[in-house]
């Protein structure tokens, strides 16, 4: 047994402070990086606030909006068991720094006190004198103008009722309290980007398989023809792969192939030659005068180009020859190329982010993000940011936004979770997902509670994409046409950001390479020829939902989801709530893309009415047909390549078809 005294610890300062402040969100890893909010959107500030006893408790967020030295107070509401709540509509970008602040409220405990008693038929004088002689220490608390006022009040007064205070001298009352008594959070930030930061729809293609004609490559000049359909289409982001030279060295051939022909033009992601690397452009495409044309095409048109960051070099890239000390060498005089065993990728090296020089690296790699930023691009779609070294992306995106906020960065990382999470904490705007191998019903669900009800609501914005050019999934090869039709519907309408690599998936075009999970005859080994978006059931459908995605605000977020039971695991639905403007949809999917389904809805009536009654009136915003549900579970069917889902808006009245 130790002999050793006890030393107790010292009282704390501040022990007079009774109300304890918990589980304070947005946060993010506890406070150290900023949550994530996009303009024009409610920003939501909620936390676990309690206190020793049953007196009355007040809270408020304090905010400090970017340009703003002074603090602004926004009440706290009560909603259930110690969760408090409060809401803002941030207006501009920037960093929003915020503190949460709570005490004991000696008026609202007097008044509950009063009316209890009053409503017991007991006597209440001494709580009458009770709120007088409150009143009058909180004049010690008051301002000259707030002291003249409760003066005036209190005057020939010897008792006071709850009911005889006006209302906003009330309000004034409830935030005189003394400082070493209320309880104050740390700072916490949120980081609010532009709209298109949370809602965007995205759409990709090879600039050099645009041609007008076949058999030629194709030019800024030919996609820039292509703007206006997909503009009419809604799309608002054209993400173009790597635009630069491409290396000659090792080329890569058809679907590949390590041996390249002489018209093979090698993939875009093999980066640099003795034409130019990264600040460069690839001569067929046109030049840096047509480039900049393009960019400002897209945004005449209300379409952002988004442009592919590889962090990776050709052989024959002049960094390898400039900078030697970037690349890793092995025993036999060679550089290390990328290989991920028993891929070998031999067209491609990467950089050693452990090289002694890797602050002049880092120095480069920023440098390529502000020359494009300098020719007008705001969209950057990073390939393989979690095979570069992780503190990089930190440094970097914050120093391109401290001077650009409007820039966005997409993460096209396919990893495990926990770096994917840290890329976001890191300053990644969106990310790409695991949602194109989530197929059924519970993976869906699971994966969507996971990203919008967890810890990553605050910091993980998911792109969805149903394919890319490297990820062709096998329910889009044995579903056809109509499982391109649902899996566009879900990435749709779960996730606010979606993108389709779109030339093959409007056409349906699923030949998948022998043994692999992409396509065959892959566009990022050869020049494809496409005409325009082609009418096709596919494409009808994506010009639909888009539409529909900006009409309905519901759809413009991700995390205001909630899923309903249903009697069937092919069918599945769910609601999309707009605190905002009151519309909410209900979404009804069949996921089956060979067989009629039907199945029984549980349906929140309630919460989807609000006073309107109990009948629920509803349209559908996709196929054009109404409906009335007056009970809580409701029957629909649903049938591939005819309707294969339901978009419910809903409505304050029937609607005539």
């Amino acid at each position: 047994m130790s002999t050793k005294a006890r030393v107790s610890p010292a009282i704390p300062p501040d022990g007079i402070k009774r109300v304890v402040i918990k589980n304070v969100r947005p946060a993010v890893d506890g406070g150290q990086y900023p949550a994530k909010g996009a303009e024009g959107f409610l920003q939501y500030f909620k936390a676990n606030i309690i206190a020793d006893g049953h007196d009355k408790l007040y809270a408020r967020v304090l905010l400090k909006i970017p340009g703003s030295k002074a603090w602004q107070a926004i009440p706290m509401t009560l909603v259930h068991n110690d969760l408090w709540q409060a809401s803002y509509k941030p207006e501009i970008t920037g960093l929003v720094e915020f503190r949460i602040q709570a005490w004991i409220s000696e008026l609202d405990s007097w008044r509950d006190a009063t009316e209890k008693k009053r409503q017991a038929g007991i006597d209440t004088t001494l709580e009458e004198r009770r709120g007088f002689m409150l009143l009058q220490h909180q004049l010690k608390l008051a301002s000259k103008a707030e002291e003249k006022t409760l003066k005036g009040f209190l005057d020939s007064r010897e008792g006071i009722l709850p009911s005889d205070i006006p209302g906003e001298l009330y309000n004034c009352l409830l935030l005189l309290v003394p400082k070493e008594r209320i309880s104050v959070t740390d700072s916490y930030f949120i980081d609010i980007e532009r709209t298109r930061a949370q809602f965007s729809t995205w759409y990709e293609l090879f600039p050099r398989s645009c041609a007008a004609a076949p058999d030629q490559h194709g030019t800024f000049a030919d996609v820039a023809r292509q703007l206006p359909y997909l503009a009419a289409a809604g799309f608002d982001v054209l993400y173009l792969p790597p635009i630069h030279p491409i290396g000659r060295q090792k080329r890569k051939g058809k679907n590949n192939s390590l041996i390249a022909g002489e018209s093979d033009p090698g993939s875009p992601w093999a980066i640099g030659s003795e034409e130019g690397g990264h600040k460069s452009i690839h001569p067929q495409l046109g030049n840096m005068a047509d480039f900049k044309n393009l960019v400002r095409e897209a945004k005449r048109q209300g379409i952002d180009i988004a442009m592919d960051i590889a962090f990776q070099c050709a052989p024959d890239h002049p960094y390898v020859q400039q900078h030697p000390e970037w690349f890793r060498w092995r025993p036999n005089g060679t550089v290390q190329f990328a290989e991920n065993p028993p891929k070998k990728y031999e067209d491609i090296l990467p950089f050693d982010f452990e090289s002694t020089e890797w602050p002049a690296l880092w120095e480069e790699l920023l440098s390529i993000f502000l020359f494009w930023i300098g020719k007008g691009v705001t969209i950057f779609r990073v390939d393989n940011p979690h095979t570069k070294s992780l503190r990089l992306w930190e440094w970097l995106i914050s120093s391109v936004r401290a001077e650009f906020p409007e820039v966005i960065f997409l993460a096209e990382a396919f990893t495990r979770p926990h770096i994917m999470e840290h890329l976001a904490m890191a300053g990644f705007t969106q990310s790409y997902t695991y949602f194109t191998w989530r197929n059924s019903k519970q993976e869906l669900q699971q994966y969507l509670t996971e990203l919008t009800k967890g810890p990553q609501q605050y910091f993980f914005r998911p792109n969805f994409w149903p394919n890319t050019p490297d990820i062709l999934p096998e329910h889009l090869v044995t579903g056809g046409d109509n499982m391109h039709v649902i899996r566009l519907l879900l990435a749709a309408t779960l996730s606010s950001s979606y993108g389709i690599y779109g030339p093959v998936f409007e056409r349906g075009i699923n030949k998948l390479m022998p043994g692999k999970e992409e396509y065959s005859d892959n566009e990022k080994y050869e020049i494809r020829h496409w005409d325009t978006l082609p009418d096709t059931a596919i494409s009808r459908a994506i010009v639909k939902i888009n539409h529909i995605r900006k009409r309905f605000r519901a759809l413009q977020q991700t995390n205001n989801i909630e899923f309903l039971d249903t009697s069937n695991e092919q069918i599945m639905a769910y609601v999309k709530y707009s605190e905002e403007d009151g519309e909410h949809l209900l979404i009804v999917i069949s996921l089956d893309p060979h067989h009629a389904q039907s199945a029984w809805i549980h349906t929140p009536r309630a919460r989807l009415t609000g006073d309107r009654g109990d009948i629920l009136y509803l349209s559908d915003e996709l196929n054009q047909e109404h409906y009335q549900w007056d009970q809580d579970w409701n029957y629909v069917a649903l049938e591939p390549g005819f309707k294969p889902a339901h978009i419910f808006s809903i409505a304050n009245q029937p609607t005539q078809s």
